[in-house]
């Protein structure tokens, strides 16, 4: 007799067959409860309060584990996450403060020499500091080219539309052009300083965080060998500082100041303010603010650790013993590149 086998596919139709005859209807449908709306909310509504109380008492917290999720670009400024990321912290600063170093076209060296110290202590504030060299028109065709050279490499000069002068009226022409320059409040606080002065900026910081913030005039009180009476009492040409609503004072007092702006300059300011009731809040900073040794000079006295200025270094001599003085040199690394110790 002929054997007829089952194919597979016969074999896997008849254990279909076989496993369906064998389930219940129980079995075909299972039922799974749904909860209903308000079993939802009351098991959820325990979770959002939890979510809303951790949000609200961690919310630093949440914010910074928020930003330290996002990609950063690495940078050699940026501290470095326990996690790997590169971070980069920026802390406000106490406060904003414009040095204009009233200077000479000419003068490449002494501003070559100025931008290496200033730029050193940057590291070290806790305020904004910007350092501009300021001078009245450029006379020649070589400052045009020379000059421009530094505006494009450091971008830290300022031209005014004045004749070059010292006390023509560039002092004026300075502090009543920095609103225009540089914006409206820009800066909390305005120097006007010499090229001849070296300044210790994280001493000069510290001071001026102690010291108003409005109405300010701050600087060496001079003359430095009487008892002065106050109407002949100003701060010394070396450096001084005055606030930005003092500065804003200057523009709009135009007119009345407009035909008091030839003579010393120094002088000059501080009659500017005396005439209109203005820079009350004086900040005599003596003796840390002083003139460099000379027996001749009632200002000057010995380098002291606790300086925030030295005037009239007049030559690179005196440059070089004040920087060796204050240690300028001490993060110099070895090198067989050169020979300085």
């Amino acid at each position: 007799p002929h054997l007829s086998l089952p194919t597979p596919l016969h074999i896997a139709r008849t254990q279909r067959t076989k496993i369906h005859s064998t389930m219940t209807p129980h079995h075909r449908k299972l039922h799974v409860p749904v909860p209903s709306l308000a079993t939802a909310t009351l098991l959820l509504l325990p979770l959002a309060l939890l979510a809303a109380v951790l949000v609200a008492v961690y919310h630093n917290e949440f914010a910074l584990q928020s930003y330290l999720a996002r990609p950063t670009c690495p940078s050699n400024d940026s501290d470095t996450s326990l996690t790997g990321r590169h971070v980069d912290v920026r802390v406000a600063p106490d406060f904003r403060l414009l040095i204009g170093v009233l200077t000479l076209p000419g003068l490449y060296e002494r501003r070559h020499l100025m931008r290496t110290v200033y730029a050193l202590q940057q590291p070290n504030l806790t305020a904004h500091v910007d350092v501009r060299f300021v001078f009245c028109r450029l006379a020649s065709e070589e400052q045009r080219v020379l000059v421009a050279l530094e505006a494009m490499q450091h971008g830290d000069v300022v031209e005014l539309d004045c004749p070059e002068n010292m006390d023509n009226g560039k002092t004026h022409a300075y502090l009543s052009s920095v609103p225009a320059l540089f914006g409206d409040r820009a800066y909390d606080f305005v120097m006007k300083t010499d090229d001849d002065t070296f300044l210790r900026l994280p001493q000069l910081v510290e001071s001026l965080n102690r010291a108003p913030r409005e109405d300010l005039y701050y600087g060496c009180m001079v003359p430095c060998d009487v008892v002065r009476a106050q109407e002949n009492e100003y701060m010394s040409g070396m450096g001084y500082v005055i606030s930005w609503d003092l500065v804003e004072w200057i523009v709009a007092a135009a007119d009345q100041i407009r035909n008091h702006t030839v003579g010393p300059e120094d002088r000059l300011v501080s009659s500017w303010f005396r005439g209109a009731g203005k820079g009350k809040n004086r900040v005599d900073t003596k003796p840390a603010m002083y003139g460099f040794p000379d027996r001749a000079d009632h200002c000057a006295h010995e380098l002291v650790p606790d300086t925030i200025a030295v005037h009239k270094l007049k030559n690179n001599g005196r440059w070089a013993t004040t920087l060796k003085y204050f240690n300028f040199t001490a993060g110099l690394q070895s090198s067989k590149f050169y020979r300085m110790d």
